[in-house]
């Protein structure tokens, strides 16, 4: 199994082969001592199949934040050296979820250019950034762009004065009581006092909305959110009705949890229950953003310890060693941001261990974590 062909970033290997041997095979090779990612582009694969059996009305929006990555594609595995957040626009993902019929939520300027730029076509992107430059709502009106959310009064008069033929969806506030990064106090206007008003808003000034978007916030781990979310959705619909609009879309957001060992069913049954008793018209288009969903468990991240230092007790007579602290060569304004933003607490594991007696020492050896990261003195 030869992975170390660095010109080469997809690589395809025997169905069955551990995801601890490709990554072994990489580092003891040498010829990759930065931290860098294996993807198993399979498991998008399998991500997108089981969010489009689980929510079969529900069409997946790829969420591509865009950061610069280096990784190794496997079974097919793909290197690319480095760099992830919650979810990534690397090109190979990008494709694959194009192939399978994913459309994309875009959320500025240079991330609908990098999915413009492989060939998608415009009406598969939606511009999903109720606050926008100027010069990027121009940019979504020239090359086509014209579904579009919002969120506030001084959007509709931008995309009035900007934009005037865009298609545009009302983001409300809909937080999940559990969530790992709630939205609310960033995104999403109030459903019962604010949404009212910006539809009349937009109905003054001639502008076209059809429908409704709302984010529960990512990592959800309250499945009820969901039915509350789309049950006020219904009742803006109504209201829009009797303005004259005739919405259309309805957007269910983000939150869906994507790392191994983690289950959307319980989601996936709220969803199809909560779209049965209000949206049961096939007419309406459920869309969705499952950016972390699909790629999280897809990446395992490997890094290198490069030091170590002692740290002892102030006993001048003992000084005996109270624990180790290991460095690696990675860090939280890399890979490890989810320390600061996600609340995440990762879980290292070791590639190649060296015994001294009856002590393990982790010193000048790999680790790896899937998915993505591992718990160590993180700088």
């Amino acid at each position: 199994m030869n992975l170390t062909n660095l010109d080469e970033c997809i690589h395809v290997v025997d169905d069955g082969t551990k995801l601890e041997k490709v990554l072994q095979s990489i580092t003891e090779s040498g010829v990759q001592e930065d931290a860098f990612y294996v993807f198993d582009v399979g498991d998008i694969v399998r991500k997108y199949e089981i969010f489009t059996t689980k929510l079969p009305r529900v069409k997946p929006f790829y969420e591509s934040i865009l950061i610069k990555p280096i990784f190794y594609s496997i079974t097919v595995f793909a290197l690319y050296v480095f760099l992830a957040v919650k979810c990534n626009d690397n090109a190979i993902v990008l494709e694959v979820l194009a192939t399978l019929g994913a459309n994309f939520d875009c959320a500025s300027k240079g991330e609908i250019n990098k999915v413009l730029d492989l060939g998608i076509n415009q009406s598969r992107i939606l511009f999903a950034n109720p606050a926008k430059p100027a010069s990027h709502i121009r940019h979504a009106a020239t090359v086509g762009v014209d579904l579009m959310t919002f969120d506030n009064e001084s959007e509709l008069h931008k995309v009035k004065s900007l934009y005037p033929n865009a298609r545009l969806v009302i983001r409300v506030r809909c937080d999940a009581d559990v969530a790992q990064c709630p939205l609310g106090l960033k995104f999403g206007c109030d459903i019962l006092t604010e949404a009212p008003r910006l539809i009349r808003v937009a109905r003054f000034l001639g502008l076209e909305v059809v429908g409704i978007s709302f984010h529960v916030g990512s990592g959800c781990d309250d499945p009820p959110v969901f039915r509350r979310g789309i049950a006020a959705a219904r009742k803006l619909f109504d209201y829009a009705t009797t303005l004259g609009y005739n919405f259309d879309l309805l957007d269910l957001g983000g939150g869906y949890p994507g790392n191994t060992g983690t289950s959307i069913d319980k989601i996936a049954d709220v969803i199809n229950l909560a779209l049965e008793e209000f949206f049961p018209d096939p007419s309406v288009k459920v869309i969705a953003e499952p950016g972390r969903f699909f790629v999280a468990s897809a990446f395992a991240l490997a890094t290198n310890i490069h030091s170590k230092r002692e740290v002892r007790n102030n006993d001048e007579k003992d000084g005996s060693i109270t624990h180790v602290m290991y460095y690696i060569n990675d860090g939280v304004y890399g890979a490890f941001n989810c320390c600061l933003y996600d609340h995440y607490h990762p879980t290292p594991i070791p590639l190649e261990v060296s015994f001294c007696s009856n002590t393990v020492l982790l010193y000048n050896v790999s680790l790896y974590a899937k998915p993505l990261f591992f718990e160590i003195i993180v700088l």
